[in-house]
């Protein structure tokens, strides 16, 4: 995994244009520090997007394992088209 690119927010406030620019490029995220301390972080609506998209299937793993130990589920041709349906960018 790459380490996030670390500015100070004075940087931040001196060339926010071309910070939000390069960031915009960048699939990774950018962690803003406040006298060397860590105070947020900020990534592209794309690394965004792609992140919920992928905590939305993680949430659906979790709650398909709790199905199946509570002794209910779906049939695997039933899972494989809500997956599908997932990964093409739809909701299932």
């Amino acid at each position: 995994m790459k380490l996030p690119e670390i500015i100070p927010v004075t940087d931040l406030r001196q060339d926010a244009a071309g910070i939000l620019k390069k960031l915009k490029d960048s699939a990774g995220p950018l962690v803003v520090t406040q006298r060397g301390r860590a105070i947020a972080v900020i990534q592209s609506v794309g690394a965004y997007e792609r992140a919920e998209h992928e905590r939305q299937l993680l949430r659906q793993l979790a709650a398909g394992e709790r199905d199946i130990a509570a002794g209910a589920g779906s049939s695997l041709d039933d899972v494989l088209k809500e997956a599908d349906a997932l990964l093409d960018g739809g909701d299932a």
